[in-house]
């Protein structure tokens, strides 16, 4: 099974290259804008459209999109973009060859009130343009491609790219102690997790299996904890194999304003 992968240097991206190795019955195809043989840029339609038609892939993984929360605020055209119009048109493309679409979302199309974890059947309300723009997005693909599935997914972080667990260990090597957010909780989520996830249902896929087919799930790891919980964690492993590391103080989300409101609540959880 051929598979098109966007955005090859972002972290499930690279997760995903790293891991193809364990499953032979698939084939990774990966595109970017610049350094791959198959050029695709989301904010340019005419690459999705021709990406596609020259990989004439069996699934269309669109790992790529605009990632930067605040930055979207001032930008919810070219956002909106990457993130809403793009993965329909890609997903539209992949339909008229008969290609199924897995499009990667995020916990930021839910408005956090809930007190519980939410559930992939829960009412969507994104609190700004970003969640806006992913929403979009997760209704272009229904819409385009019905042989499509949504990963949601939340709090990525790997070895590659900006994340997280990146940020706190580079901190640490120059400071004696950081201030995290300690009132948003969620699912710190691996990008090697969410790599495997979705390469196991590709390889039920390409045994012949509908795995998921025409749903909408969420992909996230198991444990819950707040921002400052995580750092903590992040501190006390980096601690334990002689890494970097430093006292981490619990604050308010309102004594680290950001320019787009994050969600309180961004636990997911999928059913059984």
């Amino acid at each position: 099974m051929k598979i098109l992968v966007t955005g090859k240097e972002g972290q499930v991206a690279r997760c995903l290259a790293d891991r193809a190795a364990d499953h032979p019955a698939l084939e990774l195809v990966f595109c970017a804008r610049e350094g791959t043989e198959v050029r695709l840029d989301l904010a340019e339609p005419a690459t999705l459209r021709a990406a596609v038609q020259q990989v004439r892939p069996d699934v269309v993984l669109n790992a790529a999109a605009y990632t930067a929360v605040d930055q979207a605020e001032d930008e919810p055209e070219l956002a909106m973009a990457i993130n809403g119009q793009a993965p329909g048109i890609l997903a539209d493309e992949a339909a008229k060859i008969g290609a199924r679409f897995i499009q990667i979302s995020t916990d930021y199309v839910f408005n956090g009130e809930l007190d519980r974890p939410y559930l992939p059947s829960d009412p969507v309300n994104p609190l700004g343009v970003y969640g806006q723009t992913k929403q979009a997005g997760e209704a272009a693909v229904r819409a385009a491609n019905p042989d499509h599935l949504i990963a949601r997914t939340a709090w990525v972080y790997s070895p590659y790219g900006k994340n997280f667990y990146k940020s706190m260990l580079r901190l640490a090597e120059t400071r004696d102690e950081l201030s995290v957010v300690d009132d948003q909780i969620g699912n710190p989520t691996s990008a090697f997790e969410i790599a495997d996830g979705l390469l196991a249902i590709c390889d039920d896929w390409a045994a012949g299996g509908r795995e998921r087919l025409g749903e909408t799930i969420h992909l996230v790891g198991p444990e819950e904890m707040t921002w400052c919980g995580f750092a903590r964690k992040i501190f006390a492993e980096s601690t334990a194999t002689g890494g970097p590391t430093c006292h981490v103080n619990a604050i308010t989300s309102a004594e680290y304003p950001s320019k787009a409101k994050r969600p309180r609540n961004s636990r997911l959880r999928q059913p059984n």
